[in-house]
């Protein structure tokens, strides 16, 4: 099965889950927050949810991420 995130994607749904804000994403991965932001909108926008809290639990469904 084809995988729907981005390596970056999922790095960056790994630490939201953990309970990181987007500056302490941003941090840990070297990248602005404006960046972590378009991650997590583009993630948004392929799953056709509304919202970080959707995504993360369709994400969870299919078995991208796991807690």
């Amino acid at each position: 099965m084809k995988k729907i995130l981005t390596i970056r994607e999922k790095e960056v749904f790994d630490l939201l889950i953990l309970n990181n804000t987007t500056k302490e994403i941003a941090s840990k991965l070297f990248i602005s927050e404006k960046t972590v932001r378009n991650h997590i909108s583009n993630v948004i926008q392929k799953l056709g949810v509304n919202g970080r809290s959707q995504a993360v639990i369709e994400l969870l469904k299919l078995n991208e991420i796991n807690l």
